[in-house]
């Protein structure tokens, strides 16, 4: 079981800024996979992970990186500054 958290438009397209989820995925990327299958508002939200970034357990990561075990991945678009 996995507490997967979602911030600023990834929220206001998915429509939560937080839910459990249970998955059988062994990468990040899979874990986009089963939620896009999902419904549609997920499928919007991770239609293009270039203006996505991820964190696990709060520390920035990939994609490709390993969910062995994580308790939580974090959905946001990429930070600006200045």
């Amino acid at each position: 079981m996995l507490d997967v958290m979602y911030f600023a438009w990834v929220r206001e397209r998915i429509g939560e800024p937080r839910e459990r989820v249970e998955t059988q995925a062994a990468t990040v990327s899979e874990l986009v996979e089963e939620l896009r299958a999902r419904e549609d508002r997920y499928a919007v939200a991770f239609q293009d992970l270039s203006a996505l970034r991820v964190a696990l357990d709060q520390e920035l990561s990939d994609f490709d990186a390993p969910l062995d075990g994580v308790r939580e991945v974090a959905f946001f678009p990429p930070m600006t500054g200045g």
